[in-house]
């Protein structure tokens, strides 16, 4: 029984459980009601972020993308759903063609810096490890890839796998589309269900979590 008896205080979080943090941005927004809700609402004005721009960014940005995006604008904001998907779905697509067309330019570039070039080793090695659904399968892989809302997933890392596997760019833009639609349509669901997707959410961080754990006491064991 011991060997199968977790020290959680032992336990050192590695990458992939901080990328959970994703996970719970949907948590935040779906308990975020009231005063504060209005309070946050008005600050953002106030600097000139309106509702629109706030999903847009927020679905462009990395590891948060429209996991993020789409409960922002359906649970904080209170739009409705179809206009929440569209405006996530530009936000999220925006970084794909930078990332293919210049991601080999960068890296080249940066790399001579050993902060950057560290950065990219890990970046890289990491997507790599991830990616073996997208060699197998090639674009529909991809799609898949990017289609299912999970920590270490998603249109930044599908785009930085496409550029690893040398995938060529018209059919990977084609696969990251056809993934973020999926996702779209995962994440939206999820987001109207509520209470009900937030337990969904938190069963699937629970899992996330004690199969993290598993594997990293396999490997300390072999």
């Amino acid at each position: 029984m011991k060997n199968f008896k977790f020290q959680i205080s032992n336990f050192k979080f590695n990458k992939k459980i901080l990328l959970l943090a994703s996970c719970l941005i949907p948590l935040l927004f779906l308990n975020c009601q009231g005063h504060l809700r209005e309070s946050i609402i008005t600050g953002l004005q106030t600097h000139g972020v309106s509702p629109e721009l706030a999903i847009i960014i927020t679905a462009a940005l990395p590891i948060i993308e429209l996991r993020g995006a789409i409960p922002l604008g359906i649970n904080f904001y209170h739009l409705v759903w179809y206009k929440v998907v569209l405006l996530a779905l530009l936000g999220n697509l925006v970084p794909v063609i930078p990332v293919l067309f210049l991601l080999d330019k960068i890296s080249k570039l940066l790399s001579h810096i050993p902060i950057f070039k560290k950065f990219f080793d890990w970046l890289f090695t990491r997507t790599r490890k991830r990616s073996k659904i997208i060699e197998e399968y090639k674009m529909i892989g991809l799609a898949i890839f990017v289609g299912i809302p999970l920590p270490g997933t998603g249109a930044w890392t599908g785009a930085v796998a496409a550029f690893l596997l040398g995938l060529k760019f018209l059919p990977s833009i084609i696969a990251i589309f056809c993934g973020v639609l999926l996702a779209a349509v995962i994440v939206t669901g999820l987001s109207l269900l509520k209470i009900w997707g937030l337990v969904i959410i938190g069963i699937i961080i629970i899992i996330f979590i004690i199969r993290a754990m598993y594997i990293k006491k396999r490997k300390k064991e072999v």
